[in-house]
């Protein structure tokens, strides 16, 4: 039986979680303090508060893990944080306070990739998900499809070339006085209005199956000046139903057309736009239209948490892949890099 402890600080969620794998995954505690409320005043994430608020109760936070899971930090195996991508003070206080932690333990750590983790998420709810499988992992900093070709080996196959999908869900939010966060405020509107009001424009790319959200974005603010410069009133909810879509449909054709290029029978979704109720529907209904098997954790799994960061490191610790005390945060850096 192995315990895994893990600390999350990537963005504004401060996290811990203790995982037991006996055969299969047991999420002994999860715990996370969130700083949305701090943050949306500001309509989005101000990094040095981040930063400092993560000082301010990441002792907490693990010690409430630890306590939850009903173990002793003797009983943990090894230490595994999430170390790149992010924002890099942010992650500075996870890195720093899991290495004193490990050090003082004398336990290994264990370096994780934010996305990486992301995927692992998956493994939580779906113990038959194993790789070769297709994950799409949309947030607020992040879109990627990456192949997972084992436990421990990725490969990026698209990425965004401008914002992530999360970052555009924000800013329109903040557009239409929605607030902050963005994804809950649109999807919220979304449910009373017409899809189909608009018909906001989705990138495609001949070379690849990047993303790019820059353009849908500057429609929509560009459809908000015109009803603004006559003095009309805004379809809010057309608006962010049309949005949303565009984004989402974008989103779960890049991930079956990518699974059928490459010929992968399996796919996922994870991140926090995981979370995105129309987003989940679409790529389900693609999968079943498709012959795919499609796996999604639940939404307390796809926004950020330690958990995943737990299971993500589990793999590299069967493989005694550890981090040395020179571990430092990126705050980027491609999936499937090795430290």
């Amino acid at each position: 039986m192995q315990h895994i402890l893990a600390v999350e600080s990537s963005c504004d969620e401060t996290a811990a979680s203790v995982m037991c794998y006996d055969g299969t995954f047991n999420v002994k505690s999860n715990i996370i303090a969130s700083q949305i409320d701090i943050h949306k005043v500001y309509g989005g994430v101000v990094p040095e508060i981040a930063s400092r608020k993560h000082i301010e109760c990441i002792s907490q936070v693990v010690e409430q893990a630890v306590d939850k899971a009903g173990v002793s930090l003797k009983d943990i195996d090894a230490v595994a944080v999430t170390y790149a991508p992010g924002l890099v003070g942010a992650l500075l206080v996870g890195v720093n306070y899991a290495k004193s932690l490990a050090y003082a333990l004398k336990k290994p750590l264990v370096a994780v990739h934010h996305i990486e983790a992301h995927i692992a998420a998956n493994y939580i709810e779906s113990p038959r998900l194993k790789p070769p499988f297709i994950c799409l992992v949309a947030s607020g900093g992040h879109c990627t499809i990456a192949l997972a070709k084992s436990y421990t080996e990725y490969t990026a196959l698209a990425r965004t070339r401008d914002d992530a999908p999360g970052e555009a869900f924000d800013k329109i939010a903040k557009a239409l006085d929605l607030g902050y966060p963005g994804g809950p405020a649109i999807e919220q509107a979304a449910k009373k209005g017409d899809s189909a009001a608009f018909k906001f424009p989705q990138v495609t790319f001949n070379d690849s199956f990047d993303f790019s959200f820059s353009g849908v974005k500057t429609a929509v603010i560009n459809t908000l000046h015109k009803y603004r410069q006559k003095n009309e009133q805004i379809p809010i909810s057309d608006i962010a139903a049309s949005f949303q879509y565009a984004v989402c449909e974008v989103l779960s054709k890049r991930l079956c057309e990518c699974a059928q290029h490459f010929d992968i029978k399996n796919i996922a979704l994870a991140g926090g736009v995981a979370s995105n109720s129309l987003l989940r529907q679409m790529i389900e209904d693609g999968a079943k239209a498709e012959g795919l098997n499609f796996y999604c954790p639940k939404p307390l799994h796809c926004t950020d948490n330690a958990a995943m960061t737990a299971i993500r490191g589990f793999y590299d610790h069967l493989l005694k892949r550890y981090a040395g005390n020179d571990l430092n945060a990126v705050a980027t850096r491609e999936i499937g890099t090795l430290i």
